[in-house]
């Protein structure tokens, strides 16, 4: 007789097996999804089998949306989960990760394009305000430009951008900007102190926008390199033809052989420079011997070249 009321608390406790599972179903407050779509686990914990079920489209790339109390409710009445919200406050913040297209894979797309329009190849392009496009996170986005247009008198341009990703519909987004003529410069790669020869290693051809070069910048690098600075540059400063010369054989104060020839006479003297000088410069030299200051042209490192008979020089403004 015991053994028979037990029978239909049993049955109880069975039927309400499934119900108590149920009950531990609850929304997730923040739910992280990388595919385009959302579903009931992604939405509920402890959604047991139905877990896989599709319930809508998850957000865009980089994108958020906020599932309401009354919006989870519905979902969860919808797929047979026995959940209530217990305050108006409940709700579900669902969030997509997402990567901002590169600009230089834009500009890379809309160049393609605006070249068959006309568009100089040297020409940097400005674009206009824009959102860049997100996409998913995984390999990079495919781009195209369409629709594109282009004005070479004023160099404004117009063009579709065509946005291709893995788990996202086709993006086509309008872009508008402008082409700048831009022209070579040579900038330096590291700082360089005032006096110091330029090396190949030190300078390097870049383009700037020509409304920014200024005039006699340096455009080749035979006009740098081999150079000896007259002032200091920064890095990624560009060279004015003024800031180089051709480096000093004689330096300033520097101890010279001073060469004294007329045909069939050869001399040497010891002499000081008062100046730096490069070869073939003029500079003036003070005999050691007799004091006096003479002009001599600079034929090698340390060797000034001395006219026979030469007219002393008066130095220091003289009495």
């Amino acid at each position: 007789m015991r053994a028979l009321r037990l029978v239909p608390l049993l049955l109880l406790a069975l039927s309400a097996a499934p119900a108590a599972a149920q009950d531990l179903a609850g929304p997730r407050p923040l739910v992280v999804v990388e595919d385009p779509v959302l579903r009931l686990g992604d939405l509920f914990e402890g959604a047991g089998p139905r877990a896989a079920q599709a319930i809508g489209a998850a957000p865009a790339p980089g994108r958020r949306m906020v599932i309401e109390a009354p919006q989870l409710a519905a979902v969860a009445r919808a797929h047979g989960l026995a959940w209530r919200p217990v305050s108006a406050q409940e709700r579900a913040v669902v969030e997509r990760p997402g990567q901002p297209v590169p600009r230089d894979e834009i500009v890379a797309a809309l160049r393609a394009e605006l070249l068959r329009q006309g568009l100089d190849p040297e020409a940097d392009l400005e674009l206009g305000p824009y959102a860049a496009p997100m996409v998913p996170l995984g390999p990079p986005a495919r781009l195209a430009a369409e629709a594109a247009s282009f004005d070479p008198v004023t160099g404004r341009f117009g063009a579709t951008l065509v946005v291709m990703a893995d788990g996202m519909p086709v993006l086509r987004q309008r872009l508008a900007g402008r082409a700048v003529a831009t022209l070579p410069v040579v900038v330096a790669t590291r700082r360089l102190n005032l006096g110091e020869v330029v090396r190949p290693g030190d300078a390097k051809l870049a383009r700037q926008r020509a409304e920014r070069v200024r005039p006699g910048s340096a455009e080749r690098l035979e006009e740098v390199v081999g150079q000896q600075l007259r002032r200091p540059m920064a890095s990624e400063a560009a060279f004015l033809r003024a800031d180089v010369a051709p480096p000093s054989l004689v330096e300033k104060n520097a101890l010279v052989t001073m060469l004294v020839e007329a045909p069939g006479i050869a001399l040497t003297a010891q002499g000081r420079a008062l100046d730096a000088g490069p070869r073939g410069g003029v500079v003036p030299v003070m005999n050691l011997a007799s004091r006096t200051v003479v002009e001599g042209q600079v034929v090698g490192p340390g060797r000034v070249r001395v006219a026979m008979g030469a007219a002393p020089l008066r130095v220091g403004g003289g009495e």
